[in-house]
């Protein structure tokens, strides 16, 4: 299942803002080490780099395709790990994840070994998209059951929601003895374009299931919901609005 930054980045400003809204929130003066998990294209790595010009920053990604396009950003040291199997070095002040952790089985475990694992004066801030039960997401799931789909991605669409309530973050962080800032935001998206959902889609929650289609198929599919999803989000005079529900956590440890 590869990335693709183009696709990813066509709606940058939009993708972009919860990284803000989520990093205004840590008040770190000073951190030694900063790492990003899931930096994507690393355009948003770099503004912590700015922002904590004595740290030393990294950004990690699975995409290789990512990490690849992230090479040129200065100031960052990235590489290529997996979020399920990277663990902070002991002078790791701030841990941030921005709509990545949505991908990893069991996240809120891993969650918990982060958190117990930062020093006093640590930071941990984590964003997840929490749309499974939008038009968007449910509609890819009902077109993935229907024949000749279903046997296909049995194993690809996922019937449960891997990210938990707000409760639930919270619980973690507290649990791990940090200081627990959580909170949701439906962000009301106007976009713009042909089928601007279906667009956006593509950059993400469609791309496991067009990988494991040949591209006649995956044509097919993508025609089948296109259709759905013109109906669920009818264009308007001034774009196609598109809600889109975040979940944000951010724990301390005083």
């Amino acid at each position: 299942m590869r990335w693709d930054p183009a696709q990813y980045g066509r709606f940058a400003a939009e993708r972009d803002r919860p990284f803000f809204d989520l990093t205004s929130r840590i008040e770190a003066v000073a951190p030694r080490h900063v790492v990003d998990v899931g930096c994507g294209q690393g355009h948003l790595t770099a503004t912590l780099s700015a922002r904590w010009p004595d740290a030393v920053v990294e950004g990690i990604d699975s995409s290789e395709e990512m990490i690849a396009e992230a090479a040129g950003v200065a100031g960052v040291a990235f590489s290529v790990a997996d979020a399920a199997s990277w663990e902070p070095a002991d002078d790791v002040e701030v841990i941030v994840s921005n709509a990545a952790l949505q991908w990893v089985p069991r996240h809120q475990e891993l969650l918990l070994r982060w958190a117990s694992s930062l020093p006093a004066g640590g930071w941990l801030a984590v964003q997840v998209p929490g749309n499974f039960d939008s038009p968007s997401h449910v509609l890819m799931r009902q077109v993935a059951r229907r024949e000749p789909w279903a046997a296909r991605l049995h194993d690809v669409v996922r019937d449960t929601d891997a990210v938990g309530t707000p409760e639930s973050y919270a619980s973690v962080l507290l649990s791990a003895g940090l200081r627990a800032d959580v909170w949701e935001t439906t962000y009301l998206h106007v976009l713009h374009g042909d089928d601007p959902v279906l667009e956006w889609v593509r950059g993400t929650g469609l791309r496991p299931i067009l990988a494991a289609l040949t591209p006649v198929d995956a044509e097919e599919f993508v025609r089948q919901l296109t259709v759905e999803l013109r109906e669920a989000y009818p264009p308007g005079p001034h774009g196609t609005l598109f809600p889109f529900r975040r979940v944000f956590a951010v724990g301390y440890r005083a």
